[in-house]
């Protein structure tokens, strides 16, 4: 059995050595698919995180032109922590605003040097409780907020949370679209190049069907030398999007997602990672399946 595996497999990069430039033709359309596809899914996996991360934060702030007294301020706290909505209010100055700003600004913290701290408004943070975190109950509080003269200038994310989420939406859309569209590509692009080889070794199939060689003999190099192309395909994708994402996405994008709040963006886990590998094996055999329909018929003996 290990005999015969390893002269299939040695036929199979025979094929492939014979027909360099359709195999690498092969192996790049494989790896351009499936990198977008990494691409698109890495832009989901990290908008997904944030879009979690608004979700379970979500709070209210209201914003202090001219800050009271602290008694005063203690006061509204009070007031709006008695609502039963609310789980805790903070209330944060101008200086603990600047410095959470300079902080989120990382290493670009030397873009507001020479800014004051009162640049930045006062503001009550206003957190809800867990039984109430959801979205009715949010606008609820921010109704009653806002009857409340104390309280004019208030945020609280609903509208950013809602776009991120259908921004979402579409990434996942177009993303399925363009990747089931590069898939297909791909398929086509690998089964012509084993037809080509097949055509090329016409007379070498029908001598060995006629010596006894059975239908699963003749096809397994050929389906050998697809899934070999797809899992070449689906590596080279892994590594592209990889270094893409080290050179480029992590290091441009740091600052950007320390301002929304993410301390950092994430690549592909481990368990996607190794379905792009295995799925560019899937669509190299399947490529080789189609092919090998026209030139031998499936269930001979």
């Amino acid at each position: 059995m290990i005999l015969r595996t390893g002269y299939f497999l040695k036929r199979a990069l025979r094929n492939m050595r014979q027909s360099p430039v359709l195999s690498l033709a092969s192996v790049g359309t494989v790896a351009l698919a499936l990198a977008l596809l990494a691409f698109f899914a890495i832009a989901v996996l990290n908008v997904q995180q944030l879009t979690s991360s608004w979700n379970e934060n979500l709070a209210i702030v209201a914003y202090l032109d001219d800050v009271p007294e602290e008694k005063v301020v203690k006061g509204w706290i009070k007031d709006v922590e008695s609502y039963p909505e609310v789980d805790k209010v903070t209330f944060v100055s101008r200086k603990e605003a600047f410095a959470r700003f300079a902080k989120r600004l990382g290493d670009d913290a030397d873009l507001i040097e020479g800014l004051g701290e009162d640049v930045l408004p006062a503001s009550l943070e206003i957190t809800l409780a867990d039984d109430w975190h959801s979205e009715s109950a949010l606008t609820d509080v921010v109704e009653r907020l806002r009857n409340d003269h104390r309280f004019e200038d208030l945020q609280y994310g609903q509208g950013w949370l809602e776009k991120l989420e259908a921004f979402l939406l579409l990434l996942r859309v177009s993303g399925s679209a363009l990747g089931g569209f590069l898939v297909f590509a791909a398929l086509v692009i690998v089964a012509n190049t084993i037809k080509l080889t097949l055509y090329a070794r016409q007379d070498e199939l029908e001598a060995m069907a006629m010596v006894g060689g059975t239908s699963l003999f003749i096809k397994l190099p050929y389906l050998i030398e697809g899934a070999l192309q797809g899992l070449l395909g689906g590596a080279t994708a892994l590594l592209l999007s990889f270094l893409v994402f080290q050179v480029i996405l992590q290091k441009s994008l740091g600052s950007l997602l320390l301002i929304t709040g993410i301390d950092t963006i994430h690549f592909l886990p481990p368990i996607w990672q190794a379905m792009l590998v295995v799925g560019g094996g899937l669509i190299g055999l399947l490529g080789s399946l189609f092919a090998l329909r026209k030139f031998v018929r499936f269930g001979s003996s």
